[in-house]
Parts: structure tokens; sequence; C-alpha cells
């Protein structure tokens, strides 16, 4: 999917029933330059703070099922408001930004938008939200069961160790043991050695062309 500017009347395609008119006020409110971008495996949303006349301007991953589409751009959403406070004087996911995250995500949470599962694991980044939109592997997780099924792609930890898997531009690697919190992975073209999340998703592959 290219990067697209999102009109703000066509949002609703994205995001899940309930959600669609508070989603709008605060994108209107703030003057937001929202896109839609292709998937990328490391993030799934970004924010970059007016500056020189230029909007408020938000990216979220196109490919996310519509509670991961709105859970990303509400991470988004609360870094707009933690500049809008505080502008550089923060640590980007610090204190702060954590506060704004959590106050937004709860009024979302009492309109009954998510799913049970969705709703309980939320209610624990609360308490510590992560600062990489990728980084809570438990909620990850739970938002996953709500992706339309890809043939042959799983979580690297689905995997059993010594399976090969391929991943977003082609590269192969074979999956070896997990290393604390990652699993160490070797590249078969290269003989380099990688570190991946266990909830990176991959391709399965059983042959090496």
């Amino acid at each position: 999917m290219p990067k697209e500017h999102v009109p703000v009347q066509h949002i609703r395609q994205f995001l899940p029933d309930g959600s669609v008119d508070d989603v709008l006020h605060y994108l209107n409110h703030y003057r937001v330059h929202l896109t839609v971008t292709r998937q990328r495996q490391t993030v799934l949303g970004d924010y970059r703070h007016a500056f020189q006349g230029k909007p408020h301007r938000i990216s979220v991953n196109g490919n996310l099922n519509p509670y991961s589409f709105l859970v990303t751009l509400l991470h988004e959403l609360a870094h707009l408001f933690t500049y809008e406070r505080y502008g550089h004087r923060v640590q980007a996911h610090g204190t702060e930004w954590k506060k704004s995250f959590a106050d937004i995500l709860s009024r979302f949470i009492e309109k009954r938008i998510f799913p049970a599962d969705i709703e309980q694991a939320l209610h624990r980044s609360l308490r510590n939200a992560a600062a990489s939109s990728c980084g809570d592997e438990t909620l990850l997780r739970v938002l996953r069961n709500y992706d339309k099924p890809k043939e042959n792609h799983f979580l690297l930890e689905q995997l059993e160790e010594g399976a090969m898997f391929r991943i977003p531009g082609g590269r192969v690697f074979k999956k070896e043991a997990r290393m604390r919190k990652r699993f160490r992975c070797l590249e078969l073209g290269t003989g380099k050695w990688y570190l991946f999340s266990p909830v990176y998703e991959v391709i399965k592959v059983d042959v090496v062309d």
C-alpha cells in the first residue's frame, strides 16, 4: 500500500464502530494530516509535530485491523497532546506521554468499542504503556486475533526451533534458541546472526530457493 493522505471523511473504513466521531473530532480540532502507509514491521505508526507552517502529521500502517489501527492512532495522538502541552521539554515516552495515552485510551475503553479480550489487555497497558506501538507483546498477540488469516504467516514464537522463515524483502532466516526476550536467528544468505521479537510476523518457508 503506498503512502497516501486520508481525507477525514474516509477514515471510518479503517476504524471500529463507535470510534469514528471522536477520532474525527481530534483530527479536525488539531488539524492533523493523517496518512495511511504500507506495512512497516518495526513501527505501526508515527507522529511528527507541527513545524514551520506544516500541520501535525500522523501516519498509521494501512494493513492493521480496525482495533489495531485505533490503538495505534491513539498512541500517536497522545504524542500530539504531549507536544502541545510540553513541547520538547519532556521525554518522548516519559511520564507525561504515558498519562496522555492513558487518558485518551480510557475514554475509548469506556465507550465499549473493544472486544473483552482486547479491553482486558488495554487495562494492563494503562498501568505502564509501552514506549513503542510494537512494544506491548501481550496486547499485540490479542490484537492479532482480529487480523484476517494469511497463509503461512505466523508470529515467530509460533514456529518450532530450526524452522526457516522469510521476512518482507525476501531475506530468509533459521530460527534458533531464545535469548532472554528475543530469538536468535541465522540469516541463511549471509551467515549473520540477528535477534527478533517473539511477536515479529514472519512467513514460514519449507524449501529455500
